[in-house]
Formats: C-alpha cells, structure tokens, sequence
C-alpha cells in the first residue's frame, strides 16, 4: 500500500471518526439542556410559591414595636421563609401609590394599619400547612387579619404538578431518542467495519477479544462527545444568562457541575455499551448476513 493510499485512509478514518462524535455531542447537548431545565423545574415552582404574599394585619392600636416584637417571634417558625414588617407610613405611601395622593382627605385619622409581609417556604404552600398556619398565626392577640391570594396557590399548586408532568415526560421521550439516535450512530460505524470483525472471528479471535479495542474506541469517543456537549452547554446557557438574566435569578446553577458530569457520563456508557451490543451480534452472523 503506497503512501497517499494510507494518507486516503487515515483521512476518511478521522473524518469519520469525528462527524460520528459531533453527531454524539450534539444528542448529548439536547439530554444536558434538558437535564438541566427539568433540575430546575423545582427550583422555578418554588421561587413562585415563595413569592405569594401573606398579608397579617394587626389591629389598629398595635405599634410598630409591638408589631417587631411579633415578627421575631414568628421568624423562629421554620415555616417562615421572609418577614418584614410593613409600618403605617410605609403603608400610606404604598395605598398613595395605588389611590393617589389625596386618599386621606376623607379621613381623620391614618387607617392604615401595621402589618407583617410573609413569605412561607415553599414545602408549606399548599392548602394542609396554610390552613395549620394561619390558625396558628390567628391566635395571637394583636392579629386582626390574615389575607392572601387563595386561588393563586390553588392555580399554581396545580399547574406546577402538570409542567413538571409534561417535563418528566418529554424528559424521558428524549433520553429515548437520544439512546436511539446514538446506538444507530455507533451501528453505522461498526457495521462498516463487519468484515473485519468476521475474519478476526474466523481466525478463533474471542468476542471479549474482538470487543476490546472497540469498546475503547467508544469510551474516547464518548469521552470527546460528552466534553464537545459540555462546552456548547455552557456557551448556551451563558447566552441565555446574557440576554434573559432574569432567568438566572431563579435557576439554580450550583446544579450544573453535576449536569455536565453526567453529560460525559452518558455519553461514555451510551457508547460503550451500544458497541458492545452491535460488536457481539456482529460476531454472531454468518457470511452470506454480511451483505445485507
């Protein structure tokens, strides 16, 4: 074999080679985007249910003081996720804002109470804890009211549980078709090497034998399709932080090291272990089955 024969080859290897790790890598950057959008289908569900609003309004004759002293002792439940107290002035500024300067014209004295702003942690937004909750809130001498948005925690109690429904299914369809798309990728390649593998069986090569190198080969090559994933990950979501960098004030991104490593992961075992499959029922196959 002359020289530029072998330089023929060994080009069409690589370019094989690497048009079968960029086809893995971008299987892999659909399973790690997905994976790392259903990671944070909780932590988006409880940044809205951390943010409804309890309002607690206490009667007209408690003060800002008492009213702190009442905040310190609630802060301690470990239902409680933010509280801040909401002082006359500050209520008169805020009914101001939404009625006009001139609403206290009518008024002889401020009617606006003191109250605590509350947020409760997210484990407690359902209908069993609130309930316990505002009972337990209720009791206190100086509460004269507890309000909020009722039908919002309902709606959104709900509608939470369907998206991440729908999450874990597309989740699921496309970790299938991911597994599909990289196992006919691999075969492809294995099945352009079928002769091969049938003369090394013929010459009484074992099928651990003959697997070997091409598990090895499928380890790198998930290894590279995996970091290939990884990088175009990151570049995407850091356009996305860029461009919507709202998004990333309710992501949690301490999730993605683990994203990323389980990217590569995949990529490996999906790999090795669709060669492994193909390699051996390739082994298994008589000559005629060749060329079909």
């Amino acid at each position: 074999m002359s020289s530029l024969e072998r330089k023929i080859i060994t080009r069409r290897i690589i370019r094989s080679y690497f048009s079968s790790v960029i086809s893995i890598s971008m299987v892999l950057f659909i399973i790690g985007f997905a994976g790392f959008l259903a990671i944070n289908a909780g932590t988006v569900a409880d940044y809205f249910k951390e943010s409804i609003t309890f309002s607690v309004i206490f009667d007209s004759s408690v003060s800002n003081e008492q009213a702190e002293q009442v905040k310190k002792k609630l802060s301690e439940r470990d239902y409680v996720k933010e509280i801040s107290v909401v002082s006359r002035e500050q209520g008169v500024k805020e009914m101001k804002q939404l009625l006009g300067p001139d609403f206290l014209d009518v008024f002889q004295v401020n009617p606006i109470p003191v109250s605590l702003e509350l947020h409760l942690g997210a484990a407690y937004i359902d209908s069993v804890h609130i309930n316990s909750i505002m009972a337990e809130i209720g009791k206190i001498p100086e509460v004269e009211d507890i309000t909020y948005h009722e039908s919002l925690v309902s709606v959104l109690n709900t509608n939470m549980d369907r998206i991440m429904m729908i999450m874990v299914i597309v989740g699921a369809c496309l970790l299938l078709i991911s597994t599909a798309l990289i196992a006919n990728t691999v075969r492809l390649n294995i099945f352009a090497k079928r002769f091969t593998i049938h003369t090394m069986a013929l010459v009484g090569a074992t099928k651990h034998f003959i697997t070997g190198p091409f598990a090895t080969q499928a380890f790198f090559q998930g290894f590279f399709a995996g970091l290939i994933a990884d990088c175009a990950l990151v570049l995407t979501l850091q356009a996305i932080r860029n461009r919507f960098h709202i998004f990333f004030e309710v992501f949690d991104s301490s999730f993605l090291p683990y994203v990323l490593g389980g990217v590569i992961v995949a990529g490996i075992l999906l790999c090795v272990i669709s060669t492994v499959v193909v390699v051996r029922s390739q082994v298994t196959l008589s000559r005629d089955a060749l060329y079909y």
